[in-house]
């Protein structure tokens, strides 16, 4: 597609399913390790397509505590092997995407005389781990620095603290840049198109049929290899392939606030490396707000749209007022969000916080390979291991992975420090369209050139899919969201030929899923 192309989805569709294609890889997911694993195949040369239920990075992958990290307590946990990856994955994303990562200075505070010398040993335990592709080293800090870093801290028997380095990114908007990465070297990825069947020849997998959500149409494609790469939702798409397969994941859930950058004016993060319940707690500076996260909730079920426990709420507040003054209250908070964790099942009785983050991989008798585990900042990683492995089972030419030094779309290392530079080297096509300098609601940054990009250039097709994923309205502030959502639907409407009943459904959809943001009074 040119950068002036509109979508057109239907001619999309039929090309896709057309039967005189065989796809060498299918990958099924459209999150993070679903793009991961297409992007490694597309860039390997195999014909790659991906098949998405809803949106790119719906679920989880658009929720995280938005960290590319090598992960501190999974080393006090012991596993080093699984921090060495991350650590070195963490240096190849902030080289491969300079416009999504960068570099954030993390104080722990120290408030006892022991906290210092221990965390302090532990992080260099953390830079030596991450070798050449280190950040920047940690350093331990006296008290008046740690008030310059984080100038909220509560004084009260402060002692001063370590300061150690990670990195940020956009969540979604990764996902984004891996779509677009995968469209510029020749895949075909298409949202709203969940897998209702997979195809079977000979006992093996051959295949999949898949429902076009706009039209209810259903379309078979055929495949060498199936990738199941849909994150929480991977025990539905097994028992798609075996009805008998019991479940592999035990997932939880993680719940982040968002509230305004006065509580954190600093340049640096705030990292709470023991809670009263055993986690780490994070406050980070993203996008002009603060975002304060996570728990570690054991769920029952999966849903596309968990919501938050009050005691989570309350816990995180709590958690955050032992350390900021002043702190936030209920009052304050502009959106809370939830992300479901696709942890891999444990033995009997083991606490959520303690099983392993590493990703899994599991082959059917029939050969759909199910990749799951893992996390955002191994999102590459996981996607290598899964094509190696599906292309020995596809028979496939062998072909070395490109990623690890794979600029991403949109490589830029422009310094610029507005809400532009996730766009990278778009940035400057998306200011040239009509309405960039026309802002979507005075409390977003954004402007309406961006929802018209959204929609020929990144495949947005809701009101939900712009001010939620290719816009982050709706976790910066859930209210101003619902306020600029009839503007949207406008725009939306004009680039995809909508009429004023579609508009009016997709503006009270909106609504009804914003209101899962705010907080009750």
């Amino acid at each position: 597609m040119t950068d002036t192309a509109l979508p057109d989805r239907r001619a999309d569709l039929l090309r896709t399913a057309s039967q005189d294609l065989l796809w060498d890889v299918l990958v099924i997911g459209g999150g993070a390790s679903g793009l991961g694993a297409a992007v490694e195949a597309a860039t390997r040369g195999y014909k790659t397509l991906l098949l998405e239920a809803h949106d790119y990075a719906k679920g989880t992958s658009s929720r995280s505590t938005k960290l590319v990290h090598g992960g501190v307590r999974y080393l006090a946990q012991g596993n080093v092997s699984l921090v060495r990856e991350a650590l070195h994955e963490r240096g190849l994303l902030k080289k491969n995407a300079p416009h999504l990562v960068r570099d954030l200075g993390f104080l722990i505070a120290s408030y006892t005389w022991w906290s210092k010398p221990f965390y302090g040993i532990g992080l260099k335990v953390y830079d030596a781990l991450a070798g050449k592709l280190n950040l920047r080293p940690s350093r331990l800090i006296e008290r008046q620095k740690a008030f310059k870093l984080v100038p909220t801290l509560k004084p009260e028997g402060l002692k001063g603290g370590v300061l150690y380095f990670d990195g940020q990114f956009d969540d979604s908007r990764l996902a984004i840049t891996l779509l677009r990465t995968l469209e510029d070297h020749g895949g075909v990825a298409l949202n709203y198109a969940p897998v209702v069947g997979l195809s079977k020849t000979g006992g093996k997998v051959s295949g999949a049929t898949f429902r076009d959500g706009e039209t209810g149409r259903e379309y078979t494609v055929r495949a060498k290899a199936v990738i199941n790469a849909t994150g929480v939702f991977v025990d539905s798409v097994r028992q798609l392939d075996d009805p008998a397969a019991k479940p592999m994941l035990s997932p939880s859930q993680g719940v982040h606030v968002v509230v305004d950058r006065r509580f954190l004016p600093g340049d640096s993060a705030l990292m709470v490396p023991r809670t009263d319940d055993g986690r780490v707690l994070f406050a980070v500076p993203w996008h002009d707000h603060v975002v304060i996260g996570t728990t570690d909730t054991p769920v029952p079920d999966v849903s596309l749209e968990p919501r938050p426990l009050p005691e989570e709420i309350d816990f995180i507040l709590q958690t955050a007022a032992q350390y900021l003054t002043p702190a936030p209250t209920r009052a304050d908070v502009r959106s809370v969000y939830v992300g479901l964790r696709p942890l891999v099942k444990a033995a009997e009785g083991t606490d959520t916080k303690a099983i392993s983050r590493d990703h899994v991989i599991r082959i059917s008798e029939s050969g759909l390979l199910t990749l799951t585990g893992g996390k955002w900042t191994t999102y590459r990683r996981m996607g290598e291991d899964a094509v190696n492995r599906a292309a020995d089972l596809a028979d496939l030419p062998a072909r070395l992975t490109l990623t690890p030094g794979l600029h991403l779309h949109g490589w830029s290392e422009a310094e610029r420090e507005d809400h532009w530079k996730v766009y990278g080297s778009d940035a400057p096509k998306i200011q040239a369209l009509e309405g960039a300098g026309t802002r979507l609601h005075p409390r977003l940054p954004y402007s309406e050139a961006e929802v018209r990009w959204a929609v020929r250039m990144e495949q947005a097709r809701t009101v939900e899919d712009v001010l939620s994923r290719r816009l982050r309205a709706l976790l910066l502030g859930a209210q101003a969201s619902i306020e600029a959502a009839p503007r949207v639907a406008q725009l939306l409407a004009e680039e995809l030929g909508k009429d004023a009943a579609w508009q009016a459904e997709q503006v009270q959809g909106y609504r009804d899923l914003a209101a899962g943001y705010l907080l009750p009074g």
